[in-house]
């Protein structure tokens, strides 16, 4: 069975994680022969943008000791073997550069994306 995975919203539970879910739920995936791809879109294609750094982050006394470093989780999916798509109009509408863009990452547009459906079995969203 070949899914692809679409990831839309960006950097849920980086407050109580050091990584994103569903970047390490894909991964494990991949790691037990599954067939797995990746769809950015949304906010998610912020993930793609290399050297982020999100150290400092706080709130009120609290302060984050482990932030999340999603380039370097997303590339490691990419070096796993994973295809890495991001929507165009999405990189775009964000004012993202293609040179900070994750070397791997290919960028589709909307209409492409659609296409994409009929080479899986499943599609999940998350």
């Amino acid at each position: 069975m070949k899914a692809l995975q679409i990831i839309q919203s960006g950097y849920r539970c980086t407050i109580e994680e050091q990584d994103d879910p569903v970047i390490w739920f894909i991964q494990v995936l991949k790691t037990a022969e599954g067939e797995v791809d990746i769809v950015l879109r949304g906010n998610a294609v912020n993930y793609a943008v290399i050297s982020q750094d999100a150290s400092g982050l706080s709130f009120g006394t609290w302060t984050q000791t482990q932030p999340s470093k999603m380039d370097q989780d997303l590339q490691q999916a990419i070096d796993q073997g994973i295809t890495v798509y991001a929507i165009a109009e999405d990189i775009a509408i964000r004012g993202i550069p293609e040179s900070k863009l994750l070397t791997g990452i290919k960028q589709i547009s909307r209409l492409e994306f659609a296409n994409l459906f009929n080479n899986y079995d499943q599609v999940w969203t998350w």
